[in-house]
């Protein structure tokens, strides 16, 4: 699979699983909405209830910024399947800027982001590597 096709169907896809590192557990994978943006994949928690305001991810991103995001593609037609991941550096966006303008860019991918607020931090990664797969060849 060539870069541009593992990027177009990264950016196509609705779901990535983000994995951090946390450093006394090991990987930690959630899914999450995304939008790319460049070589830029941004992400951010939206107004769902959730534990606590300090996420796990934001955490392990502070001590280790590596991340991965995998999307993928599984059906019982096994000729059809394939993957992309996106490694890179995240770091936390938390300037209302960028927070604001990160919200607009996933207002544009997902409608549901129209009905709740983004409070930030919202999550950059800096893509340093497109690397897929594709049964297809």
């Amino acid at each position: 699979m060539t870069e541009t096709e593992a990027r177009s169907r990264f950016e196509g896809a609705r779901v990535a699983v983000l994995a951090t590192v946390e450093p006394s557990r090991g990987p930690h994978l959630v899914p999450v909405t995304f939008v790319v943006d460049g070589d830029t994949v941004w992400t951010a928690v939206d107004a769902k209830p959730k534990r606590s305001a300090e996420l796990r991810r934001h955490l392990n991103i502070r001590r280790e910024p590596r991340v991965s995001l995998l999307v993928h593609h599984w059906g019982e037609d096994w000729t059809r399947l394939w993957w992309v991941r996106a490694d890179g550096t995240a770091t936390l966006g938390t300037e209302a800027a960028t927070v604001e303008r990160v919200t607009g860019l996933l207002r544009g991918k997902y409608q549901q982001y129209a009905r709740g607020a983004v409070g930030g931090p919202v999550i950059e990664v800096t893509v340093e590597a497109w690397r897929g797969w594709s049964a297809a060849g």
